[in-house]
């Protein structure tokens, strides 16, 4: 079976099936190891990829019954595993877009046992993560975190009485005792309390990511829009701007990623629908010189190299190398994955002219493991980290993980 269907700048390095658990969602590199968070087989996997041609599946640490650990963080030798519930092994949802057309607490109905909170590993041996402590949230659990040391983590959390994902501030100085430090909404998110949506958050308004770059903090809210904070005390971020382009475009904010140096922020609006039926879905430049008044200056090309519209399943953005310390850290060049489209890279040195430079895409995957309804056998690139040497490893929902080698300029 060919390893690649196209291809330009990127060269094959190897592939792992992840000892037989091929979804994979974020992925992180740690002492020559790729931790990959799984969407479908409850837990995450450890890679050896010391050699990226014969990487090696030396771990697999499980969450605990119908919990979802599909997103991670690591910062020295400590790692942030996400707990919530595996809604798809729990036959929530009559169709894949389902999830994206309600709030959770309206779409969510199980009493199925789940995790819901933050758990905290030991990984100073890779191959053998070690569990230090757990962080019980109540309510649906925690969905994405960021953080690269320091004393707080910033987390997607779904919350008793709230409508969906907000913004949980958790205290890891001491990370066998994580503490909720602090949290924030947008209001009208707060049901217990009285707070009652507004018309403007559309089908669905949750936070899916927050990325901080210094004191500013960036969140993506789905079709809620993106917000701006200060993050001068970290417990009780003040808000500096909210902007929403849904309608007229149809929402999915997924992933805040700030430029810090050249004042731009590249925000990505999930795909969130099989055959383009919601329409195209943009990676938008935003210039941030002024964080109260962000102002939209371009989007990143759409590829256009094949009819991805037709092609099957899901095309458009979903996410990006975020830059974190110890990775490749470039505000000259955008990694992102797009679904069936699969991994394209992007020049935005002029961020009013961005271009594509780069792209791989993988062939159709061997076998199915989704567990939602009506997949298709088709590429659905999820994930990408890119190390300081330009090796790239995407992720996918089916296909395991590829490792590749950028060789662009």
């Amino acid at each position: 079976m060919s390893v690649v269907a196209s291809a330009k700048n990127v060269r094959f390095l190897g592939r792992s099936d992840q000892g037989g658990r091929p979804d994979g969602v974020q992925v992180i590199l740690h002492k020559g190891h790729a931790f990959v968070g799984h969407m479908f087989s409850d837990g995450y996997s450890v890679i050896d990829v010391r050699d990226p041609r014969d990487p090696k599946t030396v771990a697999f640490v499980a969450a605990p019954k119908n919990t979802r650990s599909h997103h991670l963080q690591i910062h020295g030798d400590i790692l942030l595993a996400v707990n919530g519930p595996n809604i798809w092994a729990m036959q929530q949802y009559a169709t894949q877009q389902d999830y994206y057309a309600k709030s959770l607490i309206d779409s969510v109905q199980t009493e199925q046992p789940f995790a819901a909170g933050l758990r905290v590993f030991d990984v100073s041996n890779p191959a053998s993560p070690r569990e230090i402590a757990f962080l019980h949230m109540p309510g649906f659990g925690a969905h994405r975190t960021w953080w690269v040391g320091g004393r707080y983590a910033y987390v997607s959390v779904h919350f008793e009485g709230f409508i969906d994902h907000v913004l949980a501030i958790i205290d890891v100085s001491d990370p066998t005792r994580p503490q909720l430090a602090g949290r924030w909404w947008l209001p009208g998110m707060n049901r217990a309390g009285g707070e009652t949506p507004p018309p403007s958050f559309g089908k669905r308004t949750a936070l899916h990511h927050l990325i901080s770059a210094g004191n500013i903090g960036y969140a993506a809210w789905r079709d809620g829009g993106y917000t701006i904070h200060d993050l001068t005390d970290p417990p009780n971020p003040k808000l500096i701007s909210h902007r929403n382009y849904a309608p007229p475009f149809g929402g999915g904010a997924h992933t805040p990623l700030p430029l810090r140096k050249r004042k731009v922020l590249v925000l990505a609006d999930e795909a969130t629908s099989a055959n383009c039926a919601n329409g195209l879905a943009y990676t938008w430049l935003i210039d941030v010189r002024e964080p109260s008044n962000p102002v939209s200056i371009a989007t990143l090309p759409t590829p256009a190299d094949e009819d991805f519209c037709a092609k099957g399943a899901k095309f458009g953005p979903h996410n990006l190398h975020e830059n974190r310390p110890g990775s490749m850290q470039t505000e000259d060049l955008i990694f992102a994955t797009y679904h069936n489209a699969g991994l394209r890279i992007y020049d935005v040195r002029d961020p009013f002219q961005p271009r594509e430079i780069g792209y791989f895409v993988p062939p159709p995957p061997e076998r199915i493991v989704d567990q939602r309804p009506n997949p298709a056998k088709v590429i659905q690139s999820c994930d990408v980290f890119v190390d300081a040497s330009g090796v790239m490893y995407l992720t996918d929902t089916n296909a395991g993980l590829y490792i590749l080698q950028y060789e662009g300029k």
